[in-house]
């Protein structure tokens, strides 16, 4: 089942969603004639794995890691699925990369890898946005804006095996499977869950695969995953804020 967030005029609203429209409690909200549609999870925090590629660690000359090797962007990096992204002035290398990232359903701790499925509310598409030629990870991917998400959650998932593609512009840029992690979504919550008390809403994302790149202002950016769906944005320039 797809869950979706939207935001209506009287504020958001969420339920199941099905062929744009998402049926909540008090009534049907029709995407793009009632609201849009709102990041499809309210997290504390984005715990975001890198260098859980091998062909990603050949490209960007990287060490492999022992571990998942992790870093956190706060909760201002959300952007919805449809919304535009204004390229950061602070910038003038603007990277995407296609993920696939889980939503926590209740706060837990010490999760066994078998126990995963059963704290997971479902699976959704994020676009690690990086500054790339800042200093530091904080700089380079917790912005406002760098983690737009969405477009919705699909509940009925197994992540461990779905292709994905990212397309730039009309451009194939990124094709790859989830068999190619180093570190399956299993093992990646259970790791965090050993650091970090996760709350219901948060949100894990599990790395990129091979040919994360520049975008550019006027760039479509579309990352689909087989069994979720397509998380499209448009660049902007940021005088268009």
């Amino acid at each position: 089942m797809r869950q979706a967030r939207l935001l209506s005029t009287d504020g958001p609203v969420s339920g199941r969603y099905e062929d744009g429209v998402v049926y909540a409690e008090d009534g049907a909200y029709e995407v793009g004639t009632d609201g849009r549609l709102l990041p499809p999870a309210t997290p504390s925090a984005l715990y975001c794995v890198g260098r859980n590629y091998a062909e990603t660690l050949e490209q960007m000359e990287y060490e492999r890691p022992e571990e998942p090797d992790f870093f956190i962007k706060p909760p201002a990096s959300l952007c919805g699925h449809g919304e535009s992204i204004p390229y950061p002035d602070f910038t003038s290398e603007l990277t995407y990369a296609g993920e696939l990232a889980a939503v926590i359903d209740e706060r837990c701790r010490n999760v066994a890898q078998d126990d995963v499925p059963d704290i997971v509310r479902g699976y959704t598409i994020m676009n690690d946005l990086d500054a790339l030629d800042q200093q530091g990870r904080t700089a380079r991917k917790a912005f406002d804006g760098s983690g737009p998400l969405g477009p919705w959650l699909e509940t009925d998932l197994d992540p461990r095996a779905i292709d994905m593609h990212t397309d730039i512009a009309g451009e194939r840029r990124q094709e790859a499977t989830t068999e190619l992690m180093l570190f399956d979504p299993y093992e990646v919550v259970s790791y965090l869950s050993r650091r970090f008390t996760l709350e219901a809403g948060d949100v894990i994302a599990f790395g990129s695969p091979a040919n994360p790149g520049l975008v550019h202002p006027g760039d479509d950016v579309a990352i689909t995953y087989e069994g979720i769906g397509t998380l499209r944005n448009t660049v902007v320039d940021p005088t268009a804020r």
